[in-house]
């Protein structure tokens, strides 16, 4: 193995450790926001406020991200962005500890706003690792949300505990810890993200990029291969986000307790991160076209079965679906986007996509509540269901007009 393909690895490993410490993070408020909210403005109808201002700053933040990652260079950027979250973590324990609604918000802003650098941090491994491993590094940066999604709710309670015990709300506790693990994560990636991995890609793809004037984004996205990607990405976050939200008010309305409406959003979880080794495998071996399809297809199924029933177990299998779904379309479509940038393309184009997919978020949450009040549960399913066909005639259009594409690249063809 040689020097730089040493050094690509250890990225993506460290890489793996800085988004396991912040997903963590972002996971432990989370579970605490809506509570939060709830008690600071003292309005239930404020309860998902501090969320979607999170998101929305996130979704806003991504473009500019990747901007800085083209100046600054990628270690300098992610570290920054982690800790504008670790500040974020502080205003929100101390809006917390002021009973001020608006610095609690304001805080989980800055969070959102971090949360979108270390979101790109997949795309970082893509660059700096060849195009027959580049799958297995987007999918493993990804892992790390799964670890998040298992150990950050684990830390709530004893951290709340904690809080309590030093006399503040036991809901600053998981803010508290957010501080320390972004912290963290910034302290991993300054000082073990080297060499930086730019440069590195820059090595790399010297060859390819010598001769390569830059393309404006406008231009990209007329690439079939690339808008392919972002279709990918996007509409699957599109259709996982809003089916994923609406199914736990669907089940309480059923009569199931929180007990099972855990269980669901468990299995779903699973399917979001579980399998993402295998899918990089897949999207190394297999291609990128045939995952995004299968993705696609996933999805398509999912959305269709979920509705049929509102019993435990076979709403865990669609959930799982689900999110097996979105992973097969975000890590095959992000990999896929990678295999047609150059490295001077990379950072902007990608913080672009990111604007995209938190937008996709933000709509998803929104309208499969007014499907649903409208239509309902089987509503917001076969809306889905339509929505993940449209990666598929992005890919199909990337089959047809393949011959045409404006530059040929490294990544494998399929």
């Amino acid at each position: 193995m040689d020097d730089a393909s040493q050094a690509a690895r250890r990225i993506t490993v460290v890489l793996f450790g800085a988004q396991c410490l912040a997903s963590a993070a972002f996971i432990a408020t989370s579970t605490v926001a809506a509570i939060t909210g709830t008690l600071l403005s003292g309005d239930r109808s404020l309860a998902g406020l501090p969320a979607a201002a999170s998101t929305l700053a996130g979704s806003g933040a991504a473009f500019a991200w990747g901007l800085l990652m083209d100046r600054m260079g990628r270690r300098p950027a992610l570290a920054l962005g982690v800790l504008f979250g670790a500040v974020g973590g502080g205003l929100s324990a101390w809006g917390i500890a002021a009973a001020s609604f608006l610095v609690f918000v304001g805080g989980m802003m800055l969070m959102g706003v971090a949360q979108a650098a270390v979101t790109l941090s997949r795309f970082v491994a893509a660059e700096v690792n060849p195009a027959e491993r580049r799958g297995r590094a987007v999918s493993l940066v990804v892992l790390g949300g799964s670890v998040g999604a298992i150990g950050g709710p684990l830390l709530v309670g004893p951290t709340g505990n904690l809080a309590m015990k030093l006399g503040t709300s036991e809901h600053a506790g998981a803010f508290g810890l957010a501080v320390l693990l972004l912290v963290l994560s910034a302290l991993v990636i300054g000082a073990f993200l080297r060499p930086e991995p730019r440069t590195l890609a820059h090595g790399r793809l010297r060859a390819v990029d010598a001769a390569a004037k830059a393309r404006s984004i406008p231009e990209i996205a007329r690439v079939p291969a690339a808008s392919a990607a972002m279709a990918a990405m996007v509409f699957s976050q599109v259709v996982m986000v809003g089916l994923m939200v609406i199914t736990s008010l669907y089940m309480k309305d059923m009569h199931h307790d929180l007990g099972d409406i855990s269980v669901v959003i468990s299995a779903h979880t699973i399917g979001m991160y579980g399998f993402s080794l295998l899918s990089g495998w897949l999207i190394d071996h297999w291609g990128r076209r045939p995952v995004i399809i299968t993705g696609a297809l996933v999805l398509v199924l999912a959305c269709l079965t979920a509705p049929l029933t509102a019993s435990t177990l076979p709403l865990s299998v669609s959930l799982l679906l689900l999110g097996l779904g979105w992973n097969l379309c975000f890590v095959g479509g992000s990999t896929l986007l990678a295999d047609h940038l150059t490295a001077a393309e990379r950072g902007r184009t990608q913080g672009f996509n990111d604007l995209l997919v938190g937008v996709a978020s933000a709509l998803g949450s929104f309208g499969s509540g007014i499907v649903a009040a409208r239509i309902g549960y089987s509503g917001v399913g076969f809306a889905g269901a339509l929505l993940a066909l449209l990666p598929l005639a992005f890919v199909a259009r990337w089959a047809r007009l393949r011959g045409r594409e404006a530059r040929p690249q490294a990544g494998p063809a399929g």
